[in-house]
């Protein structure tokens, strides 16, 4: 992306508001904004003002605002222009700007350049993305901690820790006789033991922000009519689904998020799992196990009354072996009395009816302990990561083992640096002090324009 010349766009949502904004940045915005206004803007003052076509009609009557470099969200002069939210004005407005001079933005290209002058770091700048796309209060609040630098001055320290440490380490492999900070394994060993303490909880903490951000896939599986349609219905408090006693009722795979404690599940209904020559349900049974491809939970769906069949077994021995499973035993509401939930060490079963909602309080608990998320959390504390976080820390963690490996197997010096020096390295990638131009794109392309 180039980031010398002058971009604009439309800055507020698609569709008619009370506002809408065009925002333009780069270098000398001069010539444009009198062009548009028919005035050479103050800084930093909201002006009233005429919004100009080209052929000197008066488009639009608004607020003009004017921030010069570098006191300015890019770091270049940015204009502001606030007019009526309608959107045939808001895109005469905007070609206007680009008849003057500007070009339309790509996604996230303001965000960008804020990165690129320094106004943010890479994940200040991707919290500016994930504040916008936050879908609960939790995933707002953690993502506005990402946007404070409460993440980067994390990142930062344990940086710091690591490089301190290998700056003793190479004084020493360097001027091997003069008397350093640090000559002896328990010195070295007690460092490296502070760091992967402090990482391990800060990789706890990135885990916990991941599911705020991330979600969870839940996919709902089992024979026709035990209760899968019924049981989407009341986790989603409405009627999404339609529920007959017809067995191949659903057909297709039907979506709703729902939050439990402020995390997102993302579920996902499907055609009921058996034999059969219809074309129709047998699309809907390979969409069924197409879902459970991208599924971080699955729930087995049971019906009481015919519980572990042998269709049940044959649809068990096909499902993945790597994908957490409830098992949930449906239609409790024809029993005198409930059974008791079974809590395997593999696999649990929860016992409810999706009819009356008994029972579903336990399964919101159970769903929660198998992703690892405590009633006790809150989103102090938390950081919004991404999966290039998790998978950066992971590889810091990794670094730090093997340097604490390499104290007790020899106290190899050379090796110790070069793993620190890793570690420090897969850290700085999170902050983006080492990051590459394609990872950039990738990461500001997902940006909405005007962002």
């Amino acid at each position: 992306m180039e980031s010398h010349d002058i971009i604009a766009a439309i800055a507020t949502p698609p569709g008619n508001g009370g506002i809408g904004i065009i925002r333009i940045s780069g270098k000398d915005l001069k010539s444009i904004a009198y062009t548009v206004t028919g005035i050479l803007p103050k800084q930093r003052v909201a002006q009233l003002s005429q919004f100009y076509a080209e052929n000197g009609n008066v488009i639009d009557q608004g607020i003009t605002l004017y921030f010069p470099s570098p006191h300015s969200y890019t770091g270049e002069d940015v204009l502001e222009l606030h007019g009526h939210g309608g959107s045939a004005v808001m895109n005469l407005l905007l070609s206007c700007c680009l008849n003057a001079g500007a070009r339309l933005a790509q996604p996230g290209e303001f965000t960008l350049r804020a990165f690129l002058n320094n106004k943010l770091d890479l994940l200040q700048a991707e919290g500016v993305a994930d504040i916008i796309n936050a879908t609960t209060e939790h995933a707002a609040r953690c993502a506005i901690r990402s946007l404070q630098g409460k993440f980067s001055a994390t990142i930062h320290s344990l940086v710091e820790a690591i490089t301190s440490l290998r700056i003793l380490i190479e004084a020493t492999l360097d001027f091997p006789e003069e008397e350093t900070e640090f000559l002896n394994v328990e010195k070295v060993e007690t460092r490296l033991v502070t760091i992967q303490t402090e990482l391990e909880r800060v990789f706890t903490s990135s885990k916990q922000g991941n599911l705020l951000r991330e979600g969870v896939n839940l996919v709902l599986i089992g024979e026709p009519n035990v209760g899968k349609s019924s049981l989407i219905n009341q986790l989603a408090e409405e009627d999404i689904a339609i529920v007959t006693d017809i067995p191949g009722t659903t057909r297709d795979t039907i979506q709703r998020t729902i939050q439990i404690s402020g995390i997102p599940f993302h579920i996902t209904d499907t055609a009921g799992l058996r034999q059969t020559e219809d074309i129709i349900e047998k699309s809907g049974i390979a969409r069924t196990y197409a879902a459970l491809e991208k599924a971080d939970i699955m729930l087995f769906i049971s019906d009481i009354n015919t519980d572990n069949t042998e269709l049940d077994h044959l649809i068990l021995d096909k499902l993945p072996t790597d994908i957490p499973r409830i098992n949930v035993v449906n239609k409790i509401d024809l029993l005198p009395a409930p059974p008791r939930d079974l809590q395997a060490k593999r696999i649990p079963t929860i016992h409810l009816s999706a009819k009356t909602g008994k029972g579903i309080p336990n399964l919101h608990q159970k769903l929660l302990d198998v992703i690892g998320w405590h009633s006790s959390n809150n989103d102090e504390g938390l950081f919004m990561a991404r999966q290039r976080h998790m998978s950066a820390l992971s590889d810091a963690k990794e670094n730090i083992v093997n340097a604490k490996k390499l104290v007790t197997n020899g106290y190899q010096l050379e090796l110790i640096a070069d793993e620190l020096r890793a570690a420090q390295k897969n850290l700085s990638t999170i902050t983006g002090e080492f990051t590459s131009d394609d990872l950039l794109g990738e990461i500001f392309s997902s940006f909405c324009i005007g962002k």
